[in-house]
């Protein structure tokens, strides 16, 4: 061992859905908002933090939504969705988002174009794609719906909002 080398020692428990979860919050991430409407035009959403690149060509993400929840059910049904990728002063859309608040596309100010897939946050939003789903995947209580990204919206040049051990940071300027 150098003297860089710290030594600890392995620790192997079974896996159970507390200790997964710690594990994953040690794996920070950027934050998003997924946004539809439903059929009865009013618009859906929820905070996700699993979103990830899958290609380039075609451009194509991937969102990991829960089932049962009335925004996946919304994006089935349209077949359209925007991620909204939340700038560093959006925590309390972040928190908002997550909570379940029958309000809060009442409390954000929002908008949606004819092509878009979903509402954008337009002052919460850094960036945002409007994405067709192009397939999905159902594993245990989540589905991951894939969306091939036709529209990109650069809304605000600030830094990526964060979610890691259960905190929200912001990207260090330094």
């Amino acid at each position: 061992m150098t003297e860089h080398t710290v030594h600890v020692e392995a620790v192997a428990d079974r896996t159970t859905p507390d200790r997964f979860r710690a594990m994953m919050s040690g794996f920070p991430t950027g934050v998003g908002v997924v946004t539809t409407t439903g059929h009865d035009g009013a618009p859906r959403g929820m905070t996700c933090s699993s979103v990830c690149s899958v290609t380039l060509k075609p451009p194509t993400l991937l969102v990991c939504l829960r089932h049962g929840s009335p925004t996946l059910e919304a994006i089935l049904e349209r077949g359209t969705f925007a991620v909204n990728l939340l700038h560093e002063g959006a925590q309390g859309t972040a928190e908002l988002f997550a909570s379940g608040n029958p309000e809060r596309f009442h409390l954000v100010p929002w908008e949606q174009g004819a092509d878009s897939g979903g509402p954008h946050l337009v002052q919460d939003a850094h960036t945002v794609a409007d994405c067709d789903v192009s397939a999905l995947h159902r594993t245990g209580d989540h589905v991951t719906v894939f969306g091939e990204a036709r529209l990109i919206t650069q809304r605000h040049a600030l830094p990526p909002l964060l979610y890691g051990l259960r905190q929200f940071r912001t990207w260090s300027r330094l």
